[in-house]
């Protein structure tokens, strides 16, 4: 059946291409599919690609066969080795040109150097990492920060709406890394003050759902505690939006990044040893809100396993 299997007869509004369907990538591909879009994707893991099929994705043999079949791609992959491997493919496909739509979190030196070997093979790279978790990507209550290539951004757009509330043209290439570090240094500070703050309440002898109800109504609320204080609240950490694991390695390249500008940053600093416990925990596979467990353990809270339930908005 060609270089994909074809799913459904529906009008598109075009054909685009997503390299790595997990937690991220998985949730653009449903939305731009629901957004009208033909959508062909390829990930290594199996299961992934049978998810994605049922949502109505077709599923590519492997990427060089993708890049022969669209001119747009998207790629979300969890390493800077994937990335590589991806570009890689794609520059020794000899296909027609292809915009390839950057969005993971790495080190601003592994995007330049993938966009260097796209362009040497005639093709283009924007740099377009997402702010908003694996929850929001779901309900494309994400933001992209696209830098790169204006022409190909402005073109894009319609591509973008469909599977994000916004996007924002930041300039030349590599301004969307550095401003999605400035973006997950606050997500990756704010989201140990919510733990902290929670496990503080219930030390005192205050219930989670009350803690959680009196914050998000009071002037100590932000975004990330609405998004992770309702993990908290269950104390259930295994249906990730970002998984310990992953997260460490956005914490590297952040801290590394700050430490070559020379730029202090105490209160990240402060949180790397509580992500770290996290991991050794055994929290790897769960979310970054299992540092609130990391933190009752030392406050001396012992909570049993809640059920999963629907927490109070």
């Amino acid at each position: 059946m060609g270089t994909a299997k074809r799913m459904g007869t529906a009008k598109r509004m075009g054909t685009v291409g997503v390299v790595g369907l997990g937690i991220m990538g998985g949730a653009f591909a449903k939305n731009l599919v629901a957004a009208g879009w033909r959508v062909i994707g390829y990930d290594t893991d199996p299961v992934r690609r049978r998810a994605l099929a049922k949502a109505g994705v077709e599923l590519a043999a492997d990427t060089r066969h993708l890049a022969g079949a669209t001119r747009t791609i998207i790629t979300s992959l969890p390493k800077p080795a994937a990335l590589a491997a991806t570009v890689a493919t794609i520059a020794d496909a000899g296909s027609r040109p292809i915009v390839v739509i950057e969005t993971s979190t790495f080190a601003l030196a592994d995007k330049l150097e993938a966009a260097g070997k796209l362009k040497a093979a005639g093709h283009i790279m924007l740099d377009c990492p997402i702010s908003g978790t694996g929850a929001q990507a779901k309900s494309k209550d994400i933001v992209v920060y696209a830098s790169g290539d204006r022409n190909a951004i402005k073109r894009l757009r319609p591509l973008f709406a469909g599977f994000a509330r916004s996007a924002h043209d930041l300039g030349a290439l590599g301004n969307g890394s550095r401003m999605k570090y400035v973006a997950n240094l606050l997500v990756a500070i704010n989201n140990v003050a919510a733990a902290e703050a929670m496990v503080l309440g219930i030390k005192a002898g205050l219930k989670p759902q009350i803690i959680y109800d009196m914050v998000t109504s009071g002037a100590g609320n932000s975004r990330i505690f609405e998004l992770r204080a309702p993990m908290m609240v269950r104390n259930r950490y295994d249906d990730p939006t970002m998984k310990v694991a992953v997260w460490q390695k956005d914490m590297q390249v952040i801290g590394e990044f700050a430490q070559a500008l020379r730029c202090p940053t105490p209160l990240f600093t402060a949180t790397q040893p509580i992500y770290d416990a996290a991991l050794a925990d055994g929290h790897a596979a769960e979310d970054t809100a299992s540092v609130c467990a990391v933190l009752e353990a030392k406050a001396g809270v012992k909570r049993g396993k809640a059920a999963k339930r629907k927490i109070r908005a």
